[in-house]
Parts: structure tokens; C-alpha cells; sequence
């Protein structure tokens, strides 16, 4: 009973710091409103660890918390599964949250929606913590439905600007496609199996592997049930988790403040539906067809996104094509069936991707809201920790030997090529080219702002686009500037309006600066874990009996984990034995191609961008997924309405039912008046005329 009440505790602390920041922002003063939502949150984060040391001694929990609906047969509640993988995502999302909180206090101090803000980061916190928790499929959908939701809300936080708003429209509607997919998979699983409960479903899957369902109204053949099952709930982790096609929201998502940008990248949104697929593991082990299609679309994300971080030159964008591509790695682990390895690179992830996102922020503060990277270089004599910072985040992302990274990374490569499934030779392509593209734009990124000539202050007479205009400080400067109070969207719009009249960046002889330490503890906070986690953990995560139970691998059929552990003899050897792997070398090959073309021929790569003509407006233009959104399904749903419109309501509904009714009113009435001429002897003559038809009728019939 003392360890439910603790479950209840970690997501009901941050839920309580958001409904007071949130409901009272008006009239708390700012001190409070973080104070509150951090102190949930750290609650909720040390009551993850008590739970995770009770779970390591073997106590796991199922039960509901209490029954939400009861209709006919089917009972929907709510409740808490904790187990290995349920603790893991519990510790990951709980701490990063924690470290965005205490770094917002410094990014965000003057910026009107400061309440507000913490309000909706809390709640955040909340809903990813109820949908990792969940023991079924319905409170799966509500923590899936609330972190799109608060998404949406944080993407177009600042609402007045008209980027915002189509940012965070276009994450909303692109979700709401992955959405439809998830929840036909969550009723296919209600009308198979009868109930929502994970256990229940899971006990029942074996049974029903070899059942089809027709499509269409078709009486024969159709397709096996699980597979359509897995693969529409794919669908949902394909909108949550931005992969191809359904990746388009990500990139736009850097309008929101940098905090959450971090926060959505690393540790919440865009890893539920890798959680989610681990955690249906029993699920997709039924279905090879379903695992070749994840690992395919894991592939090509995986390269493809890669590819457009080279060109990026938003230093916020680059770190999100970053995570476009990591988050395909995760996927073609989950479709190789090595579940453990996917939420291990999850989890390491989660570190680094977080501490590059909060070491952007801190340079964007630093040069004065510009987020140009070719406006800025040799920031390290003027920012060293957040230099020292975004280095060790740049070695764990980019793989190299006993960084966090590395384990996760390789280990996603070695378990790609000893699978056998359709699809996993062009996978394993894939995440070995993207190892090269990986360094290549990392470093790119880390050579371009931290070295080489200073060359800030070019962006002080001009403006930069959008990419600029979702800073935070940059709001925060405005408003102030303009002298401006409250939260309420006067204030806002005022800040905006003098957002945009106001140039950002240094001026000509201004230097940058260190940040405060608000912004720099939580990348030192998050830089120790993105060194050591990996060393620390992938011998019980993926080798030892950690996710026993909890992740569910078929050994005969997919023996790749098997395999795995068969060529594993611990982490210092896997380390110093990378050196003679291809991996690594074309990792290294990534960072020295990044430094001769940026450090000492800068002119290579614009001589290549003249030379390369329909590839770099192809990379430019992203593939031209937005524009075929725009065109096909955008400009398919006007003409749709147009026609509707011009063949239905205007043609069918005003000018048959409704103008058609007038004009037949209108004709009898024509007809009508030629008998009312207002003369006596017409009436008497109609009505001896009417008499005659009645009696002679009347003659006829008898």
C-alpha cells in the first residue's frame, strides 16, 4: 500500500505544481510559480529512484488505481504497471525534466509567459509519466493524447507569432494522422481480444497469431490480425516518434522556447513511441511482416534525416535533424526484435540530445539571440562550459569509444546485421552511412560555433528569419524593453511587435558571454550522465536479466540478442576493440572531413553547393515532403471542399431544396393571383363553375 501511494506520487506531484502555476499565473509572483513546479518534479524524480531500487529487488506492480467507465462487458480503468521498463523511462523522463525546469529559470526570467510556461512543461511532465505507467490501452491513449496536446500548446507558446501557429497547427494535424492509425489498432485489440489490459492481451496474443481479418467487406483471404494490429499502432509511433513520412512536425517544432524543444526531443514525445512499441514487444514478436516494415521505416529516417543536417545552418535545427535521425536508429533496433538495445540508445539519447539542446540555448543567450552559425566561431574562449559541454555532446552523439553513445549506437549496428528479416541488409546500410553523416553535421555544428575565426557582430544590421525569432531571451528582452507586465496577449503582442522591429545578435565589438549558472548546471548535470551511463549499464540492460518480463524476444525465431551477448565480453573490451571496426573509423573519417572543409577549405563547401545544383535544392527543399502536403493532401482537401461547396451547398442545397422551394412557391403564386382579381362576379362565376364539376362528377359516379 506505501509503494502505491509513492506510484501516485510521481505523476501527481507535477500535476499539482502545473494546476498552481497554471490556474493562479496572474497573480503569483514568478519565484512561485518555478518553485512549485520544480519541487514537483523533484519529488516525483526521487520517488522514481526509491521505486526503482524497490523494482531491482524484484518487486514489480500491476493493478488498477480505480475503474473510469463500465460499458456492457468491457471495463476501462485506470492503473500503474511498474516494472524494468516502466523505472527506466520513469528515471529518464523525470530527471531531464527536472534539469529543463531549473535551466528555464534562467532562460526564460524575462519573458511575459513565464508562469505559464512552467505551468505547461509541468504538465507535460505529468502526461508523458501517465502514459509510461499506464497498464493498458486506455490510459496508454490519454498520456499519448495529453503530451500531443500540451506539445501543441508549448510549439505555439508564443501564439502572437504567425510561425508559431503554423508550427504548432502542423504538429497537431501530422499527429493527428499517426493518431487515427493508433487508435483503429487500440479497437482491433478491443473487438480481438475483448479488453484493454496489457496482461490480458499479451496472455492472449498466441492464440490468436494465426487469425485473419478481412478488408473491405471482403469474404476471403485479408490480412493476419497482429499484423494489422502492430502496424497501425506503428502508425501512432510513427507521428509521435517523426518518422518518414510522418516526421515533418519535428523540424517546425523549433519555434517553441529552446527549454521544451529539449524536453520534447530527449525525454517525452518523440520517445513514447518507442516505449510504446518495446512495451507491445509481445505484440510484434507474433509478426515478422510488422518488424520488416519498422525496421524499413526506421532505416529511412535513420539516413535520410541525417543527410538534411548537413545544410542546416539554424543551430537549433541541425541538433533536430540530429534527433530525427537518432530516433530512426531506435526504430530499426525495435524492427531487428533488439527491444532492450532501442530503449538503452533511448535512454543515452535522452542525455546527450537534451545537454545539446540546453548548450544551444546557452549560445543563443550568448550571442544575443542570433542563431546563425556561420554569425558565430570561437566561442570557446568565451563560453567554456558550455563549449566543454556541447563537446562531450557531440563525442556521445556521434559514437565515440566509452561515451554513452557508443554503447547504445553500436550496439543498434552490430544487433541490424545479424538480422535476418526483409528489409535489415538495407538497414544496416543505412545506419552505417548515417554514422559518417552523423559526425560530419555534428561536427560541422561544433567546428563552426566554437572555433576558428570569430565572426559575431555580422547580424547586428540585419535579420536572420524565423529560426531567430524562437528565442526565448529574445522575447524576454523585447518585453522588457517595452517595459511590459502579466502574462495576458496585450503583453504578448506588444513583445512581439517589438521583437520584430529589434535586430538580433552582437554589434560590432560586443563579445559573448558564459551564461548563469541556472543555464549551466543542468549541462554539466546532463554531461556526466552522457559520459558514463553507457559504460554503467549495457551489460545489465541488454546482457543481464534487467528487462526480464518486461520485454518479451522470441529466441528461436529472432536470436539476434542471443547472438549479441555471444560476442559481448564486457565494456572496457567493446570500447578499445571499436578501434578496428569500420564504425569507428568512418565516425572519424565524419570529424576530419567536418574539419579540413570548415577549419582550413571553407571554400570546398560552397564550391560543392554551386556544383551539386538538383541535390542541394533537393536537401533544401526537405525532400519536398512539405510542399507534397501542401499540393496533395492540403490542396486535395480544398478542391474537395470547393466542390462540396460549389456542387452541394451551393448548387444542390441553395439552389435545388432551397431556392428550388422558392421558385415553386413563386411559380403557384404567379398562378394563384390570376385568380384573385378583386371582382365580385369572377369570385361567384369560379365558384358556379366549381359546383357544375362537383355535380356532374358526382352524376357520373352514381
Amino acid at each position: 500500500m506505501e509503494m502505491q501511494k509513492l506510484y501516485l506520487l510521481v505523476p501527481l506531484a507535477p500535476l499539482l505544481g502545473a494546476i498552481i502555476a497554471g490556474l493562479f499565473c496572474r497573480v503569483i509572483p514568478r519565484w512561485l510559480a518555478h518553485t512549485v513546479t520544480i519541487a514537483g518534479v523533484a519529488i516525483s524524480c526521487a520517488a522514481s529512484f526509491v521505486i526503482f531500487k524497490d523494482v531491482m529487488t524484484g518487486n514489480t506492480y500491476n493493478g488498477p488505481v480505480y475503474r473510469w467507465l463500465s460499458s456492457g462487458e468491457y471495463q476501462f480503468e485506470v492503473g500503474f504497471l511498474i516494472d524494468q521498463l516502466t523505472v527506466t523511462m520513469m528515471l529518464v523522463v523525470t530527471f531531464v525534466s527536472l534539469m529543463v525546469h531549473i535551466y528555464t529559470i534562467g532562460y526564460m526570467q524575462d519573458d511575459p509567459g513565464y508562469n505559464r510556461f512552467f505551468s505547461y512543461i509541468s504538465l507535460f511532465t505529468f502526461s508523458m509519466l501517465m502514459l509510461v505507467m499506464s497498464n493498458n490501452f486506455m490510459q496508454l491513449f490519454f498520456g499519448w493524447e495529453a503530451v500531443g496536446l500540451v506539445s501543441y500548446l508549448l510549439i505555439g507558446f508564443w501564439y502572437t507569432r504567425p510561425s508559431a501557429i503554423f508550427a504548432n497547427l502542423k504538429a497537431f494535424l501530422v499527429n493527428r494522422v499517426g493518431d487515427f492509425g493508433f487508435i483503429l489498432g487500440i479497437g482491433l485489440v478491443l473487438t480481438y481480444f475483448g479488453t484493454l489490459d496489457y496482461a490480458a492481451v499479451f496472455a492472449k496474443a498466441p492464440a490468436l497469431a494465426g487469425e485473419t481479418i478481412a478488408l473491405f467487406g471482403a469474404e476471403k483471404g485479408g490480412v493476419a490480425l497482429l499484423t494489422a494490429v502492430c502496424i497501425l499502432l506503428f502508425v501512432g509511433a510513427m507521428g509521435k516518434s517523426a518518422q518518414v513520412p510522418l516526421h515533418v512536425w519535428l523540424p517546425d517544432s523549433m519555434e517553441g522556447p529552446t527549454p521544451i524543444s529539449a524536453l520534447i526531443h530527449a525525454a517525452t514525445m518523440v520517445t513514447a513511441g518507442i516505449f510504446m512499441v518495446a512495451r507491445m514487444s509481445p505484440l510484434f514478436e507474433l509478426s515478422d511482416t510488422a518488424l520488416s516494415f519498422v525496421i524499413v521505416i526506421g532505416a529511412l529516417t535513420a539516413l535520410f534525416m541525417g543527410f538534411l543536417g548537413i545544410i542546416q545552418n539554424d543551430i537549433k535545427r541541425v541538433v533536430a535533424y540530429s534527433t530525427l535521425s537518432q530516433l530512426g536508429y531506435m526504430t530499426v533496433a525495435l524492427g531487428a526484435s533488439a527491444y532492450s538495445v532501442a530503449i538503452f540508445h533511448l535512454m543515452t539519447h535522452a542525455f546527450f540530445k537534451a545537454l545539446l539542446f540546453l548548450a544551444a540555448g546557452s549560445v543563443i543567450i550568448g550571442m544575443h539571440h542570433d542563431q546563425d552559425i556561420r554569425n558565430m566561431g570561437g566561442l570557446r574562449k568565451y563560453m567554456p562550459i558550455t563549449w566543454i559541454t556541447s563537446l562531450i555532446g557531440s563525442l556521445a552523439l556521434i559514437g565515440t569509444p566509452f561515451f554513452a553513445g557508443f554503447y547504445s549506437k553500436d550496439s543498434i549496428i552490430e544487433a541490424v546485421a545479424l538480422s535476418h528479416l526483409p528489409g535489415s541488409g538495407f538497414a544496416y546500410f543505412a545506419v552505417m552511412a548515417g554514422v559518417f553523416v552523423t559526425a560530419f553535421y555534428s561536427f560541422r555544428m561544433y567546428f563552426l560555433v566554437f572555433h576558428g575565426e570569430e565572426r559575431f557582430g555580422r547580424a547586428a544590421h540585419h535579420a536572420h528569419g524565423a529560426g531567430h525569432a524562437a528565442s526565448a531571451h529574445a522575447v524576454a528582452h523585447d518585453a522588457a524593453h517595452a517595459h511590459l507586465a502579466g502574462d495576458d496577449g496585450h503583453g504578448a503582442h506588444h513583445a512581439d511587435q517589438a521583437h520584430a522591429e529589434e535586430h538580433h545578435g552582437l554589434a560590432p565589438g560586443q563579445k559573448p558571454h558564459e551564461t548563469p549558472w541556472v543555464v549551466t548546471l543542468p549541462l554539466i548535470m546532463l554531461a556526466i550522465p552522457s559520459v558514463i551511463i553507457g559504460f554503467v549499464a549495457i551489460e545489465p540492460m541488454l546482457f543481464g536479466d534487467f528487462f526480464k518480463g518486461a520485454i518479451v524476444v522470441d529466441s528461436t525465431a529472432h536470436p539476434v540478442m542471443v547472438e549479441l551477448a555471444s560476442h559481448f565480453h564486457g565494456a572496457f573490451a567493446m570500447a578499445t576493440h571499436a578501434v578496428t571496426t569500420p564504425v569507428f573509423w568512418l565516425a572519424l573519417l565524419g570529424v576530419a572531413s567536418a574539419w579540413f572543409m570548415y577549419m582550413k577549405r571553407p571554400d570546398i563547401p560552397a564550391a560543392i553547393k554551386e556544383r551539386s545544383g538538383f541535390i542541394y535544392t533537393l536537401l533544401d527543399n526537405k525532400y519536398y515532403f512539405d510542399r507534397f502536403n501542401e499540393v496533395v493532401f492540403a490542396g486535395g482537401a480544398r478542391l474537395l471542399g470547393k466542390g462540396l461547396w460549389k456542387g452541394g451547398d451551393a448548387g444542390l442545397i441553395d439552389g435545388v431544396i432551397v431556392n428550388g422551394a422558392t421558385r415553386l412557391v413563386a411559380w403557384f403564386a404567379t398562378l394563384a393571383r390570376l385568380f384573385q382579381t378583386g371582382h365580385i362576379y369572377h369570385y361567384a362565376f369560379t365558384m358556379i363553375i366549381g359546383v357544375f364539376i362537383l355535380m356532374t362528377l358526382w352524376v357520373t359516379r352514381a
